[in-house]
């Protein structure tokens, strides 16, 4: 089928081969190959649909394209968000910096009075901030060891392992150290320039309260950065949480409670196509036999399944329409085993054998596409242009949701399992027929299901095992695993960049509580009362976050403009997650700046006075 994607090839070419006239040459090819198929390409549409088809080549190092279109944004998402975190920590090791190059203005001072020039200082200073960002990069390393494992464990929970090598390469290593060793220059360098920035004679004389007047607005600039971003990042782990209750919420009219999905291959067991619907019988009376089994359903495969199977239709009387749809094999019980509902005409029957007249179900997405509003039941449907008769519709069931909850226009057609056309060629090559599922409905939960199954499908055949077994809303919940892990790591780069701004806000309003000491002892000799000076202090550190609110609004409503498309049914910011975002930032704020104006309130006047 020209209008599917689902071959990969893996292959070798010389080296310097140019890949674009290859690529036509391989289309070319491939267009030939499909001209001696039994696939009719006279008509309109059949000439169009030929000369679309064309072969793709992607660089093999690079992965398969594919994969990287359905994870790449995401990734690229991530690496957004890291880079944030990354800002928001260098800017507090800025601030870190610039408080303890203040700390040493008298060291630096004998230093430049005993003859050491400004460039001197300032590589003595780069250095040790250089030294600082590697020893924390190698300690990031050991923490990514670990935090890996535990973000795939919660991203893949359960027992069927973690499908992805954490373990760091070496490019990987090398990129993160350098990464460390870079930041440490960028970000060292005006602490760096700040310190070394000294009059020896004005800071001897006065001692270690002399400061600099540029200093604190530097630091509350850093402050109001990582206010900014955090807001941002808050934001964001609050829409992706939103998106994926969306999604985990959204009606997919479908019944899982109580439903067990079992995963089989009757093919690596051993049996022939011929075999098939004598198994596919045995399994249905062995399962019914167990207490509290009202229905056994078997399938090609089951809803929310990463699998998908499809064909290009057309109908009899609708010329020049052809579109894809899924095509699953299912027995009688199948739509009442998931829970669809038949809206319109018949269920696949138990008369339906592989001798009897063909028929096929269709989805109501399926019906209005090819019929619009008429009624669909007895229209013809077929594979190919030449043969669009070869299926009666006897009936159409509702919408439901099965490959992703966004596959909104899913068209889907339901056959009964091993029915099959004379023209599909020999029987043996009908790998379709064989089952890959089985759906087992119980009145009541039943603990060892698992159990009862691996023993009644041995009991058929030893060589009969379960490939996969997993309540329904097991599988279910295994389809939003990408977006629960993006949830997650959203929320956790979040917080972590929230306790950075708040420990840089509690360093910045520590350090203007130390360097303003006289000041408020002067003010408390005059008068002013505690709750004034603690009043003063969180004003000042409040007035700092509002400011990187106000930056941080703005530059929110711009970023999620860009990360639209990945969330589900989210047109705008909600509002009570800004709120939400305002009042943990506010009150992270309060708690950083609460205790150093305690330490502020609490300073002796007769004492702030004498030292002064």
């Amino acid at each position: 089928d020209p209008s599917t994607n689902w071959l990969y090839i893996v292959g070798r070419v010389k080296p310097g081969t140019a890949m674009l006239p290859l690529q036509e040459k391989l289309s070319v090819i491939l267009r030939q190959a499909l001209l001696q198929t039994r696939i009719n390409f006279t008509s309109a549409a059949g000439k169009t649909k030929l000369t679309r088809t064309h072969v793709t080549l992607t660089p093999g190092g690079n992965g398969i394209q594919v994969m990287q279109e359905a994870y790449g944004a995401h990734l690229h998402l991530l690496t957004w968000i890291a880079a944030l975190v990354l800002l928001v920590a260098c800017a507090n090791v800025a601030n870190l910096l610039l408080v303890r190059g203040m700390a040493r203005k008298i060291e630096m001072s004998v230093r430049a009075a005993m003859g050491a020039g400004r460039d001197r200082l300032i590589r003595q200073l780069l250095t040790e901030s250089i030294l600082l960002s590697a020893i924390g990069g190698l300690l990031g390393l050991v923490v990514a060891y670990g935090g890996t494992r535990i973000l795939l464990a919660l991203a893949f929970p359960g027992e069927h392992g973690v499908p992805i090598e954490a373990s760091p390469s070496a490019p990987v290593i090398a990129f993160a150290l350098g990464l460390s060793v870079l930041t440490g220059l960028l970000f060292g360098l005006a602490p760096a320039f700040v310190a070394s920035r000294t009059e020896p004679a004005d800071v001897l004389r006065s001692g270690a309260r002399t400061t600099t007047g540029g200093t604190p607005k530097l630091q509350k600039v850093l402050v109001v950065i990582q206010a900014a971003l955090s807001f941002v990042l808050l934001v964001g782990a609050g829409l992706f949480a939103q998106s994926l209750r969306k999604l985990e919420n959204t009606d997919m009219k479908l019944e899982t409670r109580n439903r067990y999905i079992v995963h089989i291959n009757p093919q690596a067991a051993g049996y022939k196509q011929t075999q098939l619907e004598a198994l596919y019988r045995e399994m249905e009376d062995r399962f019914h036999a167990i207490p509290g089994v009202q229905k056994v359903g078997i399938t090609s495969y089951t809803p929310m399944e990463d699998n998908n199977n499809g064909w290009g239709w057309n109908a009899e009387g609708v010329p020049n329409v052809s579109h894809g749809a899924s095509v699953i094999r299912v027995n009688p019980e199948y739509f009442d085993s998931v829970g669809t509902k038949v809206l319109t005409g018949r269920n696949i029957g138990v008369g339906d054998t592989p001798t009897a007249p063909r028929v096929a179900v269709v989805n109501q997405a399926f019906a209005k596409k090819f019929f619009g509003d008429t009624n669909p039941i007895g229209r013809r449907i077929g594979t190919a242009e030449t043969h669009p008769g070869d299926y009666e519709i006897v009936g159409v069931v509702q919408d439901t949701v099965y490959t992703t909850v966004r596959w909104t226009d899913h068209l889907m057609v339901f056959l009964p399992t091993l029915q099959r056309l004379a023209t599909d060629g020999p029987i043996e090559d009908d790998l379709g027929l064989y089952a890959g599922a089985l759906v087992v409905q119980t009145d009541r939960p039943i603990p060892e299901m698992e159990t009862i199954t691996r023993r009644t499908l041995v009991a058929i055949n030893p060589n009969l095992t379960v490939v996969k077994f997993q309540t329904f809303d097991e599988q279910i919940a295994d389809r939003f695993t990408e977006e629960r892990l993006l949830s997650r790591l959203t929320m956790m780069f979040g917080g972590l960049a929230l306790l950075l701004a708040a420990i840089g806000l509690y360093g910045v309003t520590a350090y203007t509580v130390v360097r303003r000491t006289n000041e408020i002892g002067i003010r408390m000799a005059l008068g002013a009362d505690r709750g004034g000076v603690m009043a003063m202090i969180l004003r000042g550190a409040i007035l700092q976050v509002i400011i990187g609110l106000a930056i941080g609004v703005p530059a929110t409503l711009v970023c999620v403009r860009f990360v639209q498309s990945q969330l589900y049914e989210i047109k705008r910011v909600d509002a009570g997650i800004l709120l939400g975002a305002l009042a943990v930032l506010g009150l992270a704020a309060c708690i950083a700046g609460l205790v150093p104006a305690k330490r502020a309130a609490s300073i002796n006047p007769v004492e702030a006075l004498r030292i002064e």
